[in-house]
């Protein structure tokens, strides 16, 4: 039976992850999170109760319990997908960023090393390492030109896995990730706090109640969106490879926060129209197609990062042609499938 270690477990990927890895009944998985008073456990519904499932603790900033978890379960892999995720906070927090981030897979390296160095280790990395991109769509070889903490914080663990991987002979990959999204993604992240936002609106105009609009920064960044479920299976493939190697996931398309607005808005049965001042536009607003229009959507300076990504878009041929994946959720079908989770958790 294959030993796989798996963090983050509360969060979307990490929890995409165990439920997928449960479906072979040769696989023991054993989910890390971190000891809180209130844990939700929500995105483990599924599989928390599983015989092949164990809950362990440790917590990415702490040495001593990862090295121990290591030591104790000796696992056959190591998938990380704990992190501060949240790029908006990371300039709010830029130390604990990178102790979670960087120095974090550091710990995770060192344990393994020390402890049990046949272990296959995953790092998850993010398409904000590109940040000030030079060339679209990007590949591996793009420069990494970070413009975030958070985004430093991935080229670090980038690195890291390279010169342990190099120094230690260690099976150990780093994926950069574009944007990702799915039913299991928290609600401070733009997509869910839009479908979970049209869920509420479509909620009040069905009784008639008072609107509450969306509030969004930047809705002109441009981004390459795929569902989680798709890439929980690329990491996966790029595991069990005979040989280490670092890899891009992505869908190979880029679309607007506006479009990701607009599809979900018609995902629920909403039409509408933008009202855009050019020279202005913290006054652009997404009005209802009604006899009375209302506003759905509105701007909110507060939601502008310091230092914008303007467009990412990602070329995953290496992943393609070496592990044979490909997305399989389109970006409509993604928007679609969140929406209708988020309108049957408001009884719609």
């Amino acid at each position: 039976m294959k030993k796989i270690l798996v963090t983050g477990t509360l969060g979307q990927d990490g929890a995409n992850m165990c439920e997928f890895l449960l479906q072979d009944p040769e696989n023991k998985v054993f989910g890390m999170i971190r000891r809180s008073s209130c844990p939700n456990f929500t995105n483990c519904k599924n599989f928390l109760d599983h015989p092949n499932f164990v809950l362990v603790y440790g917590d990415l900033t702490d040495e001593f319990s990862i090295s121990k978890l290591v030591q104790e379960i000796q696992p056959d892999y190591f998938i990380n997908f704990a992190a501060n995720s949240f790029v908006g906070c990371s300039w709010d927090m830029p130390l604990h960023i990178f102790d979670t981030n960087a120095v974090g897979v550091l710990r995770c390296l060192e344990a393994i090393r020390a402890y049990q160095p046949k272990c296959k280790f995953y790092s998850a990395g993010s398409s904000e390492e590109f940040g000030d991109v030079d060339y679209a769509p990007q590949d591996l070889k793009h420069p990494l030109k970070p413009r975030s903490p958070y985004g430093a914080s991935k080229c670090a663990a980038r690195h890291l896995v390279k010169v342990y991987r190099e120094s230690y002979d260690m099976f150990a990959v780093h994926a950069t990730l574009f944007n990702h999204e799915g039913t299991k993604r928290g609600e401070e992240f733009v997509t869910r706090k839009i479908t979970k936002g049209v869920a509420k609106i479509k909620k009040a105009l069905d009784s008639n109640q008072t609107i509450h609009p969306i509030e969004l920064g930047n809705i002109y960044a441009k981004r390459d969106w795929s569902d989680s479920e798709d890439f929980v299976k690329g990491v996966w493939l790029m595991l069990n490879q005979e040989n280490p190697r670092d890899y891009l996931l992505a869908s190979g398309e880029t679309h607007t926060i506006k479009e990701f607005v607009e599809r979900a808005f018609l995902a629920a049965g909403i039409e509408g129209n933008w009202s855009e001042i050019e020279d202005d536009p913290l006054q652009t607003k997404f009005y209802s197609n009604s006899e009375e229009p209302k506003v759905l959507v509105k701007i909110n300076e507060k939601f502008y990062r310091p230092n914008e990504v303007d467009l990412l878009l990602g070329d995953a041929s290496r992943a393609k042609f070496e592990l044979g994946w490909k997305p399989e959720i389109s970006f409509c079908n993604l928007v679609k499938r969140m929406v209708e989770h988020d309108l049957n958790e408001e009884g719609i």
